[in-house]
């Protein structure tokens, strides 16, 4: 992929990301219906572990971190982490300079899928 073509995709990324992030700040998913939902929820009557996730999105947009949390806590500390990565991403592409960080290692990623499993399993059975 030429340089060119990597700035032009992270345009469109971060581009759409914004639009994603403003939507989910005015129009709030407990008062919008126009959101998905959860097709696992609707079938089995448990929560996923991504649900509350929008909810979670829209409390932390507007700062209020305690609701978020009351939301989907995974969301709130994944939040940082993403925003941290997308960070470090950026300013490589863009500069060439390369932050210190390990959390793109193969490592974290096998870490962040029994996480998640348990969280989803944790979070019906509490």
């Amino acid at each position: 992929m030429s340089p060119l073509e990597r700035r032009i995709l992270w345009i469109v990324a971060l581009s759409g990301l914004g639009v994603a992030c403003l939507v989910v700040f005015f129009f709030n998913p407990e008062q919008y219906h126009f959101y998905p939902r959860c097709l696992f929820h609707q079938v089995t009557g448990w929560e996923c572990p991504g649900c509350g996730g929008l909810r979670a999105t829209y409390q932390l947009l507007h700062g209020h971190l305690a609701a978020a949390w009351g939301f989907n806590p995974l969301v709130v500390l994944a939040a940082p982490v993403a925003a941290w990565i997308v960070a470090r991403e950026l300013i490589r592409e863009t500069t060439g300079k390369v932050l210190p960080g390990k959390l793109t290692q193969p490592v974290f990623v096998w870490m962040l899928v029994p996480t998640v499993v348990l969280f989803g399993i944790l979070r019906n059975v509490w």
